[in-house]
């Protein structure tokens, strides 16, 4: 299976009338099935690498954001079974494939071959935006400059997203997290 794959059947997904959480987890488990063990250390391994530049007080922290909090929820996603089944909002949906299109041209970048990272991160955007209905960086993802991720009130709020609206590969455009007003 790969990339190509996964766009075809979420294409598909994307014509129909309306979609349920169902139809669409359906096709994200299958893809994060795929996944082996091997993958999650290469992805990992990958992510420490480009962690080697941060500043070392955001390093961690970064670390166990894109670690802990994105790469291993593949785990989470594939046994998952209790969840309201309800209809995702198809206008959002359809307007993410631009950005999965260019997520996977990554694929075919230098140092990216046999590389699933665009694949995980694919898989699990979709998955927390539409079926969990979270943002993409869980609450409490620090930014450079001590900015979170927060839940206020039932909504969540990002101190950046509006820094990444400009950005077409930025899945800032369908996460479902709110600029915070105050920053």
């Amino acid at each position: 299976m790969n990339s190509e794959e996964i766009l075809i059947e979420l294409r598909n997904l994307s014509g129909q009338d309306e979609i349920t959480k169902s139809q669409l987890l359906e096709i994200l488990k299958k893809y994060a099935r795929t996944i082996t063990v091997y993958d999650l250390m290469r992805t990992s391994q990958r992510m420490r690498k480009e962690g080697e530049y941060l500043d070392e007080d955001y390093r961690e922290q970064f670390l166990e954001i894109y670690i802990k909090n994105f790469i291993l929820r593949i785990t989470e996603l594939i046994a998952l079974k209790d969840y309201d089944d309800t209809d995702i909002d198809k206008e959002s949906f359809d307007e993410t494939f631009p950005i999965l299109e260019r997520m996977f041209e990554k694929e075919e970048l230098p140092g990216f071959e046999g590389d699933k990272f665009p694949l995980f991160y694919v898989i699990i955007s979709l998955y927390v935006t539409y079926i969990t209905e979270e943002p993409i960086h869980h609450v409490g993802s620090e930014f450079p400059g001590n900015l979170k991720v927060e839940e206020i009130n039932g909504e969540y709020f990002c101190p950046v997203k509006e820094k990444h609206m400009d950005n077409i590969n930025a899945t800032c455009h369908y996460c479902i997290a709110k600029q915070n007003p105050n920053i």
